[in-house]
């Protein structure tokens, strides 16, 4: 039921499997013993057989020192479209809760910013319209 390049992906991913263990002059028994797993199972694994369980693939990776590269395969951080999928939800305006919204929606007093008021005497300063500066 898989795809050709899932075959093709799974085998490549059995024989670097495979060279990997014969350059660290792993013989099959005893690769099997440190994987918990049959002859059988360890050729099905290095001939690619999608029926291998993760678990099986994680414990000859961890046989060969190498289960740190397990964990990076989907890392959200290099997700490069589902990054890109996220930018595209990004709200295009961010408005602030709280208190002072009600105040932008004219509910409630206007705070006189100190800049504009008389520093001797704390008065709004207006100018000729009657409005604020």
């Amino acid at each position: 039921m898989s795809s050709l390049q899932v075959k093709s992906a799974l085998s490549q991913l059995g024989r670097d499997m495979r060279t990997a263990r014969k350059r660290r002059r792993m013989p099959v028994a005893d690769f099997c013993s440190r994987i918990g797993v049959s002859d059988k199972t360890l050729a099905k694994l290095e001939r690619g057989d999608g029926g291998v369980r993760l678990e099986t693939f994680a414990m000859a990776l961890l046989a060969l020192g190498m289960l740190d590269r397990l964990a990076p395969i989907v890392d959200p951080s290099s997700d490069s479209t589902g990054i890109g999928l996220d930018r595209e939800k990004l709200p295009e305006r961010i408005r602030k809760r709280g208190p002072s919204a009600s105040v932008r929606a004219g509910r409630g007093t206007k705070t006189i910013p100190a800049n504009q008021r008389d520093a001797s005497t704390g008065s709004t300063v207006l100018d000729d319209e009657g409005t604020a500066f």
